[in-house]
């Protein structure tokens, strides 16, 4: 959301109130930082292995009053996350309307991702406006009775703060490593907790073993991501086990990456603009056109299918070359000037009919 801010910000028709759910503390502190924002104000639901249920329990109430206090003409959020499916629930309950950042994205399976497939298909059904980052998730919402002038396909912004960060000056944490294959690692979705996890570790500790190699592996706070990863790979020469990374350092972590194993959602769409082929750790993505396109691959968490693509993609340079210089099908790094161009039209014609009615 960060580019859609800072466009907002300098767009004299708009007042902007930033409200951060404080979430993962450090990495939302730091992005505000690097993306010279300040919140307005902050939620701090953030709970040390909190359940869904009180996530969205105490962030529905929290978002109550806020909402009641500003009175915001409307109210933006990006993403799958519960956050964004309370914030729509919120709006809804105020009758403020909800503009969905990253709509119409799907799996069709309900249980994967989870709990963020639903929390997108609710988010959908609360929301106001849609910008989709491209014309299939358009068509997703479409199938599902969305009216076609609440659609707008504009790519996806995450892309426009990639670009963004491309142009500042990026640490280099990863020099040592020049001259071996750097392959970057990261999990933490929750369908992936247990024996999932346990295959991709088992893959990941196998690369080490075998190849001369370097494996970053930024570790998620979350507890049952955390443990199972420090008891399974730690200690190991080959594997750089960190904190979770700061987002100018991930960018250059990608960007120092030969190939990425992820089971991020982002991921799927920034490895791909920097030309790294990312193998999807998930059995489902509600991204298929990366996997179309070429530029992703869809691996699950089976330690055999994992090393064979991985094998792959070290040993025949032809089929690195493919997806590394597929096409990125998720924006063109000017969306947020779209996404705000579209809400400009849409107040104005929302002024203009008032206007009417009152002069009727």
């Amino acid at each position: 959301m960060a580019p859609v801010i800072r466009e907002l910000r300098a767009a004299p028709w708009a007042t902007v109130r930033i409200l951060a759910t404080g979430q993962h503390r450090r990495l939302l502190d730091q992005v505000l930082s690097f993306f010279r924002i300040q919140a307005d104000a902050d939620l701090d639901l953030m709970r040390p292995d909190q359940s869904l249920a009180d996530l969205t329990a105490r962030g529905l109430k929290a978002l109550d009053p806020v909402l009641a206090e500003e009175q915001p003409s409307a109210v933006l959020a990006q993403g799958d996350t519960t956050s964004v499916f309370i914030t729509a629930l919120a709006c809804f309950y105020r009758r403020v309307p909800f503009a969905h950042v990253e709509a119409g994205l799907r799996t069709g399976r309900k249980d994967s991702p989870f709990p963020e497939e639903m929390n997108r298909v609710l988010a959908s059904r609360l929301a106001d406006l849609h910008f989709a980052p491209t014309a299939s998730a358009r068509d997703n919402l479409l199938r599902e009775g969305t009216p076609p002038e609440r659609v707008f396909v504009t790519g996806n912004p995450g892309i426009d703060a990639l670009h963004w960060a491309l142009r500042q000056e990026l640490p280099n944490l990863f020099a040592d490593l020049a001259g071996k294959p750097v392959i970057l690692v990261t999990a933490h979705r929750r369908e992936n907790f247990g024996p999932p996890l346990e295959e991709i570790c088992q893959a990941v500790l196998e690369l080490a073993r075998k190849r001369d190699l370097a494996i970053v592996f930024p570790v998620h706070p979350n507890p049952n991501v955390q443990r199972h990863v420090q008891e399974r790979l730690g200690g190991h020469s080959r594997i750089r086990l960190t904190p979770p990374l700061d987002y100018p350092q991930f960018v250059a972590a990608m960007q120092a990456a030969h190939l990425i194993l992820s089971d991020s959602g982002g991921v799927q769409e920034e490895a791909p603009a920097l030309g790294k082929p990312v193998l999807v750790l998930r059995d489902t993505t509600e991204r298929p056109e990366g996997i179309a396109a070429g530029s992703a691959c869809l691996v699950g968490t089976s330690r055999q299918r994992i090393l064979a693509k991985v094998y792959k993609l070290l040993d025949d340079p032809a089929a690195y070359q493919r997806m590394a210089k597929a096409q990125n099908p998720y924006g063109d790094g000017r969306s947020a000037p779209r996404i705000v161009d579209i809400l400009r039209h849409h107040f104005a014609a929302q002024a203009l009919s008032s206007s009417s009615r009152r002069a009727a």
